[in-house]
């Protein structure tokens, strides 16, 4: 199992995107890259992300940045649909530097890849959001979401 962290707008959107793709063991909401390990503290620069554990035998982490890559959109900066600021920026994370390099390669790769707003950086800190977060759409899905509801689940019921 390896661990990745995509920020993509609000964390419950993206959360409950990821879970449902073939490869993904689980999903948790967070912080990224801030600079406290409190969830009570003032804003201190964390991009809102999802841990995402998967099994690298099912699923590559180009695979993943594809599956990612529908769900957001690349070039807005700081914006994900109606979430605006600094902590709804679009970002990959990680502890290891082949994750980030595949992530770069993906981007690099890309013909409009001059115009993306996706930083990949490694990832220097990780704070859990509190439980009210976590499988926020699961427990309440009528919750805003900027995923278009048939984008939200369109691996859901795949094997």
């Amino acid at each position: 199992m390896e661990s990745i962290y995509f920020a993509g707008g609000c964390l419950w959107g993206v959360q409950e995107f990821i879970r449902h793709l073939p490869g993904v063991i689980s999903t948790e909401v967070g912080r990224a890259n801030g600079t406290t390990d409190s969830t009570t503290s003032d804003y201190d620069g964390y991009a809102e992300c999802v841990l995402t554990q998967f099994d690298p035998n099912v699923i590559t982490v180009e695979v993943l940045m594809g599956y990612f890559f529908e769900i957001i959109d690349p070039y807005s900066v700081n914006k994900q649909g109606e979430d605006v600021g600094l902590k709804y920026r679009t970002g990959v994370y990680s502890t290891q530097a082949n994750h980030l390099e595949q992530a770069r390669q993906f981007i690099e790769s890309r013909e409009d890849a001059a115009r993306i707003a996706v930083e990949v950086l490694p990832l220097t800190n990780y704070v859990k959001s509190d439980e009210e977060h976590q499988d926020r759409l699961t427990r309440f899905p009528d919750d805003y979401c900027h995923i278009p509801l048939d984008l939200l689940h369109k691996y859901k019921n795949q094997p």
